[in-house]
């Protein structure tokens, strides 16, 4: 029995989430019976984070275990063959039976995208958040900032969430712009159910100039998620990558979408 690591990239448009759900439509059996067809018998998968309703993904990974052999190029046209346009097989590739794509994974990368212009776009609709009014992004980055490090983030979690401990350390909390586009990327160990949509949606109201980027620390510290302010839309949020050590030599991009570097300093 060998074990196989896949990327997968969807548009989360359509889906109510990754997970499997009786009477709803999901990226994951789409993509188990999918494979299924190419190994020959019925594939079961382990991700690396699970997204809700509306949220896309670029590179997420996931891990299933087999008794077939086939190419990595036959993993990718069979199964891609057999799935709906909104969801693709990046790679695929043989790795060692310890790899696990949740637990093997060191961080975890989202990036939310802002349209931040007077008019809404025909082009991106359903793929981003529109924000008509403008907003400042040094005093989102200013709020963000607050946020980095390890901390207990009760205030950031919605109520459905199983975690066993609040903690997560996020490793950085970015905010640029380009043109019309404010960008926003979280790193952490891990994440909370709603955890980055809370926190793009209390940067919106700093962004906004509807609180102060203190605020930040006053609802991280409340521990409360009853002051936290509205949860972002799910349209603008993308799974962008997974990372592992760099001995499973797994692909770290995708080749649709690229991934821009941030602004020096």
């Amino acid at each position: 029995m060998g074990r196989v690591a896949v990327g997968i990239e969807y548009d989360g448009a359509a889906f109510h989430g990754w997970q499997a759900q009786s009477h709803c439509l999901a990226v994951q059996p789409e993509v188990e019976a999918a494979l299924s067809s190419v190994a020959g018998h019925p594939v079961s998968l382990t991700i690396a984070g699970r997204t809700d309703a509306g949220v896309h993904a670029r590179a997420q990974v996931a891990h299933f275990d087999t008794g077939s052999v086939r190419t990595e190029r036959g993993w990718l046209l069979g199964t891609n063959s057999a799935l709906p346009p909104s969801v693709s097989l990046r790679w695929a590739r043989a790795v060692p039976g310890h790899f696990h794509a949740r637990y093997s994974a060191v961080a975890r990368t989202y990036r939310y995208f802002i349209l931040n212009r007077p008019v809404r776009s025909a082009l991106a609709a359903g793929r981003c958040h529109v924000v008509f009014a403008p907003l400042a992004v040094e005093t989102m980055q200013e709020a963000a900032r607050l946020l980095e490090g390890t901390h207990d983030f009760s205030a950031f979690r919605a109520a459905e969430c199983q975690a066993h401990s609040p903690v997560r350390r996020l490793e950085s909390l970015a905010v640029w712009r380009e043109g019309d586009w404010v960008r926003v990327e979280a790193r952490a160990n891990a994440f909370l159910h709603h955890m980055v949509r809370n926190i793009i949606g209390l940067l919106l109201v700093v962004g906004r100039g509807a609180a102060p980027p203190g605020r930040a620390r006053e609802q991280l510290e409340s521990r409360d998620r009853k002051t936290g302010a509205p949860t972002a839309p799910a349209d603008g949020l993308y799974f962008w990558q997974a990372h592992y050590p760099p001995q499973f030599g797994l692909p770290d991009d995708s080749a649709i979408i690229s991934a821009p570097e941030l602004p020096a300093g």
